[in-house]
């Protein structure tokens, strides 16, 4: 692409947080944006702030968001002049670039020749070492045959990487620590690298254990300038998932981090790369060298961390750069400005290994004065079809103590309510001396918690803070409670005061609350007593006095299908503690309680992968029965209880709502 390049209205060919990201940036230079978006995100946030918006098929990514021939069309219908892919789905698809500009327009991106050539791992690296670019050792030959690799192999040396030549994230990739482990690790790499991305090349690579992923923004331009905006470090990993990225890389020295701008812009401009990109390397602090990993054609994740430190909006001149305009800065302009730490906010749950979670956002609170980059707002659904990421904290300090000190304490003012997320885990890697004092690398988790995690819970004291936030929620301060009948039982005429009780939905006695908010005192189930003066909630905060001292928490009160559920801010992090009044608690009686011992049922939305059962098989508790996919990870649900399987109500490629029953069991006791 040469010269100028004019067009007025920009199609994103993504969802989501950077969706709106991409229409933030047209906005700023004037264009006008194009969302097209598939059924399951009708109503997301992304299509309402459009300016024009399309359907282009089903939930299922493949008839959506990966659609080539859906999206154009929509471009055309709509008038569209240039298309940005965002990051994910098409975005690194060189075929997609190339279909845009022979549509006749504008990719905001690289060329589709520099994107097919960083696409092969194999050809980056020859790339790479063309450019004096350091590459670990290892084998990325043409003979795929098995004798090569495993010779190869054995030359290499243990521990080493079989990784597929196509693709990312994880997939195709086996560590190797025995030679005898060699054969199966190769084998199930090409099944694997041939399922996830079409192509069952693979290559092999030394292992370099405790090393750090350290990475290089560039940016440039269609009239041969090439521009570096800085590093950074993306070594809180899990599952080779970043979690957390900050920028600049910390402790590393000057004269590697030198060495890396110098070598990435090399790499880009050897390839004539236009627009923005990553150089991606691995920092092993042991032998203080690094090595190339990956180039990434397209606007990162973690992109707003540099932003951040250097105030140029990458969104901004990807589009300027489309429109064929020369950057406007020079090497010496780009100057960088404290720390930036960005969070991934997922819908999951780690304490139970990453449990992807789903339903309907009830409460979004976020915390004041950080940057969000959100794709979801309270009422949005998050359902199983997309990747969990939904949002992204970014934080902004002088340095990097300040930065993550900043981190915590957005995170710790930050309510969700109706989906689950990893936020609690995210604020304990950030507080983790291994974090703060640079000792964490990209296979370091277990290292950092080695007994597994646990979501803190509230202690006595915040679990009675909570149930005064929704006592004052149901009788509000200076109120009489005579006037609302709510979960009081005991009255004043009877001769004693009035109390109220409220069961923390895991334990069987009460927390008792008596007296107004003038002297409020909550009784634990174990006697311990807390009394408050003025208690009062205003808004989302809980106030007060206690011996004198004043107090003030973030207190969200929310309404659940059987009970309360209180958010609580508290000094390990933001709780969610369940309540139930006394009637919620007759009710639950009244019910039974919950659950099936039996029946396995789908403990979210999603696909059934698999079904590894027929009737009258007889398994045992923890069997795996189905294989659900949901959020692009795949969940093994196991048996209940051991028994005989009676029931089968489900089969491979069934779409399946939350609780759907699955399998139903004679359980062995009747049997």
């Amino acid at each position: 692409m040469a010269g100028e390049m004019s067009f007025t209205r920009v199609l994103i060919a993504n969802r989501g947080e950077i969706a709106r990201r991409i229409q933030r940036g047209c906005r700023k230079l004037g264009l006008e944006s194009v969302a097209v978006f598939s059924d399951a995100d009708r109503d997301a946030p992304f299509v309402a702030e459009a300016d024009h918006a399309v359907c282009i098929g089903g939930a299922a990514p493949s008839d959506s968001y990966l659609n080539v021939e859906a999206i154009l069309e929509a471009a055309r219908a709509t008038g569209a002049g240039a298309v940005h892919p965002g990051y994910g789905f098409l975005s690194e698809n060189a075929g997609f670039a190339a279909a845009v500009e022979a549509a006749g327009l504008v990719f905001i991106g690289p060329e589709p020749d520099a994107i097919a050539r960083m696409g092969s791992k194999i050809e980056a690296k020859a790339a790479a070492e063309a450019a004096g670019v350091p590459v670990l050792p290892g084998y990325r030959g043409e003979d795929q045959s098995d004798a090569r690799l495993l010779q190869e192999a054995e030359a290499l040396g243990t521990p080493f990487l079989v990784k597929a030549s196509t693709g990312g994230g994880g997939r195709g990739m086996r560590l190797v620590s025995d030679l005898g482990d060699a054969p199966e690790a190769i084998a199930s790499a090409r099944a694997e690298a041939q399922s996830a991305f079409g192509d069952p090349a693979v290559f092999l690579e030394r292992y370099a254990p405790r090393a750090r992923h350290v990475e290089v923004q560039v940016l440039g331009d269609t009239h041969g300038t090439v521009l570096h905006l800085g590093d950074r470090d993306c070594s809180l990993q899990r599952n080779h998932q970043k979690l957390i990225e900050e920028a600049p890389a910390a402790d590393l020295p000057e004269a590697v981090r030198d060495r890396m701008r110098a070598a990435a812009v090399r790499l880009a401009q050897a390839i004539g790369y236009r627009s923005a990109g990553t150089v991606e390397y691995l920092y092993d602090p042991g032998r203080g060298e690094y090595y190339f990993l990956e180039m990434n054609t397209r606007l990162q994740v973690e992109h707003p961390v540099t932003e951040a430190i250097t105030g140029i909006d990458l969104v901004e001149w990807q589009l300027r750069i489309a429109r064929g305009e020369p950057l406007a800065l020079t090497q010496g302009d780009v100057q960088f400005d404290g720390h930036a730490i960005e969070i991934r906010i997922a819908a999951e749950n780690p304490a139970e290994n990453f449990h992807p979670e789903t339903g309907e956002i009830t409460l979004w609170a976020p915390p004041a004065d950080v940057r969000l980059d959100t794709g979801v707002e309270c009422g949005s659904v998050v359902g199983h079809h997309y990747d969990s990421m939904i949002a992204k904290l970014i934080v902004h300090a002088p340095d990097r103590t300040g930065a993550i000190r900043r981190a915590i304490t957005a995170i710790d003012a930050f309510a969700v309510g109706g989906v689950g997320l990893n936020l609690a885990y995210q604020r304990a890697l950030l507080a983790h001396p291994d974090f703060a004092a640079f000792r964490h690398h990209t296979s370091g988790l277990p290292e950092m918690f080695p007994g597994g995690w646990t979501e803190p819970s509230a202690d006595p004291r915040d679990m009675a803070f909570a149930a005064m936030a929704l006592h004052l929620r149901l009788v509000p301060a200076g109120a009489s409670p005579w006037e609302s009948l709510g979960s009081w039982r005991l009255t004043a005429p009877a001769g004693q005061s009035g109390a109220a009780f409220y069961w923390d939905t895991t334990k069987d006695e009460p927390i008792r609350m008596y007296g107004s908010g003038s002297g409020l005192t909550a009784i634990q189930p174990d006697g311990q007593t807390i009394t408050v003066e003025s208690a009062a909630l205003t808004g989302c905060r809980l106030s007060g006095r206690i011996d004198g001292v004043p107090f003030s928490r973030i207190a969200y009160v929310v309404r659940a299908p059987s009970h309360w559920r209180v958010h609580l801010q508290t000094p390990a992090g933001m709780t969610a503690t369940d309540l139930r009044t006394l009637e919620d608690q007759h009710l639950q009686r009244a019910t039974g309680g919950s659950g099936v011992a039996d029946l396995l049922s789908a403990p979210m939305p999603g696909a059934v992968a698999e079904v590894r059962v027929a009737l009258g098989d007889r398994v045992k508790a923890g069997d795996t029965l189905v294989v659900l996919e949901a959020m692009k990870l795949l969940q093994s649900l196991p048996a209940p209880v051991a028994g005989v399987v009676t029931e089968i109500y489900c089969a491979p490629g069934d779409t399946v709502a939350g609780h759907a029953p699955l399998i139903k069991l004679d359980p062995e006791e009747n049997t």
